[in-house]
């Protein structure tokens, strides 16, 4: 990554970045990181990679691949400072929740690619999907966290707003890597 984002800088790694509300703000409050934003979505990239310009942030890559392959493939084992995955698809019917990011084989994947001390910050509008996350996440014996105040440094999404207007609770959830 030090060729691609031509630097040596802490990792940030977004799963699922949209059409990059959140990537390019929080990206621009992070000089000092560089951002790997996944999304396989790809007018998604297009629309992030304008959010990206408008913050200004030049601290962003877009990777339009499988970001569990990547993470698992591409990505060293401790080298990741923070990851965020906000309001990822719930897969809401029973038949499809073995679709779902969050599992214990990726939530061991992630704790072994953050760094001692990383943080994996979650949000999502589905009150089944944050039940999941959290059981799933306080079995993982190398991540300690839980639910917490909404990050007040994440923006306010379209994803958000619409879990909003149909009175669905926001449920923010951080881990950090403990050993």
């Amino acid at each position: 990554f030090t060729d691609w984002f031509g630097r040596e800088a802490p990792l940030v790694v977004e799963i699922g970045s949209g059409v990059g509300e959140a990537t390019g703000v929080l990206a621009a409050a992070r000089p000092e990181c560089n951002v790997l934003a996944f999304e396989v979505w790809l007018p998604g990239v297009a629309a992030g990679l304008a959010e990206v310009a408008a913050a200004g942030a030049d601290n962003v890559r877009f990777c339009s691949v499988d970001a569990v392959w990547a993470i698992e493939q591409r990505i060293a084992p401790a080298s990741i400072e923070e990851l965020w995955t906000f309001f990822p698809d719930p897969w809401p019917k029973t038949r499809h929740h073995k679709r779902r990011l969050v599992t214990p084989e990726f939530a061991r994947l992630v704790a072994s690619r953050l760094v001692p001390g990383g943080t994996w910050r979650l949000a999502t509008d589905w009150a089944a999907y944050a039940e999941q996350m959290r059981v799933v996440l306080d079995a993982e014996a190398a991540l300690s966290g839980g639910q917490v105040d909404r990050w007040s440094a994440r923006p306010v999404t379209k994803f958000e707003r619409k879990g909003r207007a149909v009175g669905r609770d926001i449920v923010d959830l951080a881990y950090r890597r403990t050993s």
